[in-house]
């Protein structure tokens, strides 16, 4: 009796481990048909000439180191304003690919199409430049003692050095520094003493842009033979270039203060801030 009770039980939790492992076995579900896969592809469109009014919104992006109109308030940034389409494109392109060194524009541009860089030049090339003044204070020592420092980079722009080993500025970036748009020579008349002097001394220590075929090693070669001093003679006599056409006239001038109002007379302690700043001198082109 006690055998057969034995053999029940063993029965019993046979079969109840065979219950066990049947229930504990998974049956996989049906695999899913992959999610299909498409693939993002860049605008690599070519483009066409700019759209002023389409690259005035896509430029805001710029305007907080460069200044809405492109004329940037701290020399550490180019001024923009009045630059030629292309060479800003160029410049972008160059950004995004690497092809031109900059860690904050690389980040601006790497989002930018073809035709957004086109657009953004379009935009600034019908902005106008804002000019500076040039330094007229007096050298005191070396080869150039006594002149003043626009007067040296005023010869070296319109003249180049007499033994040919630095070309006159002027044949490529035009009398008045406003560049030439075909071979997408950049404007220069009116940009930043500052920037100007940093770019020169970077060209002067072999920094080119671009690479092999797209490359412009010209400005390496054109400022390998320039001095400290050289640099800011043109830096500043750059700052102070402009076309005399775009100098206001004595007529404006005039008009502007009889437009003065007339209830700032009173308070000659404090003269008004609307009242126009005595012109300084500076280089015409």
């Amino acid at each position: 009796m006690k055998f057969t009770r034995i053999l029940g039980v063993a029965a019993a939790l046979a079969a109840a481990t065979a219950v066990a492992q049947e229930a504990a076995t998974v049956t996989p579900a049906p695999e899913q048909a992959p999610a299909p896969v498409v693939a993002l592809e860049a605008d690599n469109t070519p483009a066409t000439w700019g759209d002023a009014t389409a690259g005035a919104g896509k430029a805001a992006a710029c305007a907080a180191c460069h200044g809405l109109d492109g004329n940037s308030a701290d020399p550490q940034y180019p001024k923009l304003a009045g630059q030629h389409e292309r060479y800003i494109a160029r410049q972008l392109a160059l950004f995004k690919s690497g092809e031109r060194e900059n860690a904050i524009m690389l980040g601006f541009a790497a989002t930018l199409s073809a035709q957004d860089m086109r657009d953004i030049g379009a935009y600034f090339a019908t902005q106008k430049v804002v000019p500076g003044v040039a330094d007229d204070s007096a050298i005191a020592e070396g080869p150039n003692q006594g002149r003043k420092f626009y007067e040296v980079g005023e010869k070296l722009f319109r003249a180049g050095k007499s033994d040919g080993s630095v070309p006159a500025c002027q044949a490529c970036h035009g009398p008045t520094g406003t560049g030439n748009p075909g071979p997408a020579w950049p404007s220069l008349g009116g940009q930043h003493a500052g920037y100007t002097a940093t770019a020169l001394t970077a060209f002067r220590d072999g920094k080119v842009w671009g690479r092999d075929a797209n490359a412009n090693a010209i400005m390496a070669g054109v400022a390998a033979n320039l001095s400290d001093e050289e640099i800011q003679g043109l830096a500043t006599y750059i700052e102070g270039l402009h076309n005399v056409a775009d100098a206001p006239s004595a007529e404006a001038v005039a008009s502007a203060e009889a437009a003065a109002p007339a209830a700032a007379a009173p308070a000659e302690a404090a003269p008004s801030e609307d009242a126009p700043a005595e012109p300084e001198a500076a280089p015409q082109g």
